[in-house]
């Protein structure tokens, strides 16, 4: 991996980590697009470089994070599921995470959804308080973004809503969870992969979590905006559109899986 790819790969990280159109499938397709080959080292980058997207949220909220401890208790709650379903199943997921048609495939259904949810959660509770139970059953949405090509950030909006949370309130707690769910994922690929970081390769990395950091500044400020102005539909068409792209390019036998 030289700069420039590692600089491409970090922007789509930044872009997409926080939207609602799955940044771990796009990295997928991005790597493929590149040429790139998949070694432990690109492995580990393309889930480390979540450190700068991590850091994008407490700097942007960071009166939040040094409020009270029960904002902790929460996120802790909320990311119990993920955790446990993470060390159970972590290598079937990461057997899934090659495969272009599992990412598009997935990509077009949680595209139908998002075309439809604005419909579904219309009333919200005046009370925009998370408490421990709406946190968890949070948590429990989360979990189904372990699957490539399902959205974290859209998984856990709608879990959000589903709990009476408006869009904004919804979105910003699924930001606040990706830390502690982004850093164990992180942390733990960096204990598997370490040595696949190198004194050349290093830089390499630090320069995509700084890229990545400043892009997810951006993305988040903007998404919050457009969220709660238009909500979820534009995205639905974008994944419906993109997940049908890659199975018809796959049906018409050309190679899009990750090497």
């Amino acid at each position: 991996m030289d700069w420039l790819e590692a600089i491409i790969i970090a922007v789509v990280e930044g872009i997409t980590e926080f939207l609602p159109v799955s940044s771990t499938g796009h990295m997928i397709i991005t790597e493929k697009l590149l040429g790139m080959e998949s070694t432990d080292f690109t492995k580990a980058f393309v889930i480390n470089i979540q450190f700068g997207a991590i850091l994008s949220v407490i700097v942007l909220y960071w009166k939040r994070f040094f409020k009270t401890i029960n904002f902790y208790y929460k996120l802790f709650i909320a990311f119990i599921p993920a955790a446990v379903i993470g060390l159970l199943a972590g290598d079937y997921i990461d057997s899934m995470l090659e495969n272009v048609v599992v990412v598009a495939v997935s990509l077009v259904l949680g595209g139908i959804i998002l075309v439809f949810v604005d419909n579904w959660f219309k009333k919200p509770d005046e009370n925009q308080e998370v408490n421990y139970p709406k946190a968890f059953k949070i948590g429990l949405f989360q979990v189904i973004a372990m699957i490539p090509g399902v959205s974290r950030s859209a998984a856990t909006i709608i879990g959000g809503m589903t709990q009476k949370l408006n869009r904004k309130t919804a979105a910003e707690f699924s930001f606040f969870l990706a830390v502690p769910t982004m850093f164990a994922a992180s942390a733990y690929k960096l204990t598997k992969n370490y040595e696949a970081i190198t004194s050349e390769n290093l830089t390499v990395l630090i320069i995509g979590n700084i890229v990545a950091f400043f892009v997810a500044l951006i993305a988040i400020k903007s998404f919050i905006h457009f969220l709660t102005k238009y909500g979820f539909k534009i995205f639905g068409y974008y994944r419906i559109i993109l997940g049908l792209t890659i199975l018809v390019l796959v049906a018409l036998g050309i190679d899009l899986q990750v090497v």
